[in-house]
């Protein structure tokens, strides 16, 4: 069992590095949550709306450590990179998603007399 030492800090550390894989990553997510929440808050007033705001009640001002308290409440998650793919075949027979389709517009080129036809 691990001591844990009596500190300030709030959340403490040990419990933020088990939502990561490291100390780099925690403060990777922990910043850029921070910028998010920092324009939520500058914007508040413009009535835009397209940041999501703090997903936990805080009386923290500051917001890193809104940030913070969001990924030890298990409100932010860190996704290692390669995990997010590409929607099955199930999921888009099922209408989940759906690929864009492709169609092939002919180039033009020159028709049998040798006159180049116009596109369109």
């Amino acid at each position: 069992m691990v001591d844990r030492r009596n500190s300030m800090i709030e959340p403490p550390i040990e419990d933020l590095l088990d939502k990561v894989d490291s100390k780099f990553t925690l403060v990777t997510l922990a910043a850029k949550r921070g910028r998010q929440v920092n324009s939520y808050f500058n914007q508040l007033g413009e009535g835009l709306g397209a940041i999501v705001p703090p997903q936990v009640v805080s009386v923290a001002r500051k917001p890193l450590s809104i940030a913070l308290e969001e990924i030890a409440a298990g409100k932010i998650v860190w996704v290692p990179p390669g995990t997010i793919t590409e929607p099955t075949t199930a999921e888009t027979d099922e209408g989940l998603a759906a690929p864009a389709e492709l169609v092939e517009v002919p180039a033009p080129g020159p028709d049998a007399d040798g006159d180049v036809e116009p596109a369109g």
